[in-house]
């Protein structure tokens, strides 16, 4: 028999797995307007409003249709400790750094580079007028990794597989979705890197992993998170995620949005401009080799 103490009992364990499994919206952030670079403009979310949401360092929007919000690009610059994502929507980029890694985004294009114990790199736009957007996403090294050989990958649009239904279409860059791979198997973060289409009134239904933190970039349109009401969320707005499995996103419009999610890592941070380590000290010898001359390794 089941005494009213073991029925609230189950009650209770019921409501701690709904909240567990439901992925709700945990905070609605607008990006801040600011500039990068040699002066490029860019809407700015992670590595403002929050500093740091582990394992993410910083999330950038850049996008512009008048050539001097972006003709200056971002000039030779060092990097140590952390992992940059560029993922191009439109217009044309070059890269080059010092460990030899060169190349030309185009729209559709990915750029992933793990910078380890240094790599001065610069990313300049390859158009002198059009329509320039995309976006930079920064993961965070363990130090294990941190001073690590860097390593660059290039990942042009035909090699990302797409899923393609009625109601969406879905390009994997990291992760999986039902049975399209995306490009990186073995990472430290378990990272999920979806740009997601999604047609007006349509769901996008997928299972996060527990361990992770995740969150939502809405490029265009608006959309409906989770079961839960929330403010309205329209146009390049980033949504901090609470951990759970079970994320629902309802287009209200015909919208577009990326979907991240990544493994924390758990460890101090420390940060000095293009540099993030563990302590302070780390910082002030990464500034000290880039001086020197002794910071590619």
């Amino acid at each position: 028999m089941i005494t009213s103490t073991c029925l609230d009992q189950l009650l209770k364990k019921n409501n701690i797995m709904n909240k567990i499994l439901n992925v709700e919206v945990e905070k609605i952030i607008k990006p801040i307007t600011t500039s990068d670079g040699a002066g490029v403009k860019l809407k700015r979310s992670i590595g403002i409003d929050p500093n740091y949401f582990d394992p993410f360092l910083m999330l950038d929007e850049f996008g512009s249709e008048n050539k001097d919000d972006y003709v200056a690009g971002f000039p030779a610059h060092p990097h140590r400790g952390i992992e940059t994502v560029t993922y191009m929507l439109a217009g044309d980029f070059k890269h080059k750094d010092s460990s030899g890694g060169e190349g030309r985004m185009k729209a559709g294009d990915v750029q992933w580079m793990k910078t380890g114990s240094g790599i001065i790199h610069s990313e300049m736009p390859a158009m002198k007028d059009g329509k320039l957007h995309g976006f930079q996403l920064w993961i965070n090294m363990p130090a294990k990794l941190k001073m690590s050989k860097p390593e660059y990958y290039y990942i042009d649009k035909e090699k990302i597989n797409i899923h393609n239904d009625k109601e969406k279409s879905i390009k994997v860059i990291a992760g999986n979705f039902e049975n399209t791979e995306g490009f990186f198997e073995q990472h430290n973060v378990e990272p999920i890197y979806f740009d997601i289409n999604l047609n007006k009134n349509k769901e996008f239904n997928f299972n996060l992993p527990l361990t992770h933190n995740s969150f939502v970039y809405l490029i265009e349109g608006e959309i409906k998170i989770g079961n839960k009401s929330h403010d309205k969320i329209k146009d390049s707005t980033l949504i901090l995620l609470t951990q759970g499995e079970e994320l629902k996103v309802k287009a209200i419009t015909k919208s577009k949005f990326l979907l991240v999610s990544g493994k924390p890592i758990g460890e101090q941070i420390a940060r000095g401009g293009p540099f993030v380590m563990n302590t302070k000290a780390e910082i002030l010898e990464a500034i000290n080799d880039y001086q020197r001359g002794t910071f590619v390794k």
